[in-house]
């Protein structure tokens, strides 16, 4: 798999809130580690990195503005602003990053000379903002890669008493993207091994 030099890596919602408790068990450790090493090679590459913060409008919510929770993770925090290539924050209430401030469409074709290129999608949660934001992605033209092992969810109560597992949740949004063709789902050593030049 080659990924194109302007690709850009999309890091959504990354943040201290989810440290909270307050969404249950969650799933894939190895997240943070493989983010953090997507990041570090994008950065060190010169390519695109767009840092994406849920800033919520629910009372109480642990990712409100002012609140502690808000703030990206450290390992984050740390790597804004350290990379060769354009950088954008963009900050959202939805969960699409595609509908946040600024425009990230509008930037993204910027970043690639005018063109919808290639996008790869890490971060919190998987099928929640990661998943809207790849639909959306392959909705606009996007050429999305969504590396599985880069990201994580948690268990998740629906209607009729249903219940699904993190990793229930993680399998069904790798199926419907994948199958859907909204999305390449792939792995981090797949997209690492894509930028070696």
């Amino acid at each position: 798999m080659e990924i194109e030099e302007n690709a850009a890596l999309i890091v959504v919602d990354v943040q201290k809130g989810f440290e909270s408790g307050a969404w249950g068990r969650r799933d894939n450790p190895e997240a943070e580690g493989n983010m953090a090493a997507l990041i570090d090679r994008w950065q060190e590459t010169g390519r695109p990195v767009v840092f994406v913060r849920h800033d919520s409008s629910v009372a109480g919510s642990p990712l409100a503005p002012g609140s502690g929770g808000n703030a990206f993770k450290d390992f984050v925090e740390e790597r804004r602003g350290r990379g060769a290539g354009p950088e954008v924050l963009v900050t959202k209430t939805v969960n699409s990053a595609f509908y946040g401030e600024p425009d990230l469409d509008a930037w993204l074709k910027g970043a690639a000379g005018g063109r919808r290129g290639q996008i790869v999608i890490v971060g919190i949660q998987t099928n929640m903002c990661n998943e809207t934001t790849a639909r959306m992605g392959g909705n606009l033209g996007y050429d999305v890669l969504f590396p599985l092992d880069a990201m994580h969810t948690f268990d998740l109560a629906g209607p009729f008493g249903w219940t699904l597992t993190a990793e229930e949740l993680t399998r069904a949004t790798a199926v419907s993207l994948h199958g859907g063709r909204f999305a390449r789902v792939v792995t981090t050593e797949d997209v690492l091994k894509g930028t070696v030049s």
